[in-house]
């Protein structure tokens, strides 16, 4: 891929995130849209669960996030498996990329709920770390309907900041001890138009605001990778989110 070079590497591994702008063109955003429409028409009633959560459970329209959406459906496996996603993905890491998850994230406008700090390599249990995230804006995204923050550098920090149960839906762990001076110095936000493409290091602190917008939605797909080299604690993974699975259904949030 002629626009994975130099810079945007040099500017991954010392930031810990890289943004590419036009990174698909309108036609191909389009498609993508009115794919994730038919999934969440036809698709989203039938899964279980765990795989789909609303801000309200009882109001269908505020779907929220999907979870693993390539493993039930042929356009988005092939998204983010056989795509110069998956390509760019790879070039970062610098071995192959294995996707392991393709989630769809809303606010929807006026109940859209903030995304809490967070480091997404803390969720995978990786006991050889070496994963990142992409995550490519369907439609405008700024101050006001929730565009990501980064904390520059936070990927360089050998071991995790501690993390604590979070209330927010769909993100059930953020940092304890965010806000601190560094933390302020070093947050750099990203708005941008439909096609905004942002990658990067599964250590990388972020968030986003609420949607504020009463019109607005924030609709956006992430895709996880990890390198072939990195090694999966499964068996406390699994054991966590049927844990999480439990408590989420006994508080009838699911």
């Amino acid at each position: 891929m002629n626009f994975i070079n130099k810079k945007i590497k040099q500017e991954f591994e010392i930031d810990g995130y890289a943004a590419i702008y036009s990174f698909f063109e309108e036609d191909k955003i389009q498609e993508i849209k009115n794919e994730l429409d038919r999934y969440v028409n036809i698709i989203a009633p039938t899964l279980p669960n765990h795989h789909v959560f609303y801000e309200d459970k009882e109001d269908k329209s505020t779907i929220k996030n999907l979870q693993q959406m390539f493993t039930y459906d042929d356009y988005f496996k092939q998204l983010i498996e056989e795509s110069k996603i998956q390509e760019l993905a790879s070039s970062i890491l610098g071995e192959k990329a294995i996707a392991k998850n393709l989630q769809y994230f809303n606010k929807p406008a006026g109940v859209g709920k903030p995304t809490p700090p967070h480091q997404d390599g803390y969720y995978f249990m990786l006991k050889k770390h070496n994963a990142v995230t992409c995550w490519l804006a369907l439609e405008k995204v700024d101050e006001e309907n929730g565009c990501i923050h980064y904390v520059k550098g936070s990927h360089l920090h050998e071991e995790y900041r501690p993390h604590g149960r979070s209330e927010i839906l769909g993100f059930s762990q953020g940092l304890t001890d965010f806000g601190t001076e560094n933390d302020k110095l070093n947050t750099v936000s990203f708005p941008g138009e439909a096609g905004t493409f942002l990658i990067h290091n599964a250590k990388t602190i972020h968030w986003a605001e609420g949607n504020k917008s009463q019109t607005r939605t924030r609709k956006a797909l992430g895709f996880i990778y990890y390198g072939e080299s990195a090694e999966e604690d499964k068996e406390a993974h699994d054991a966590y989110q049927l844990k999480l699975r439990k408590e989420l259904e006994e508080k009838n949030l699911i």
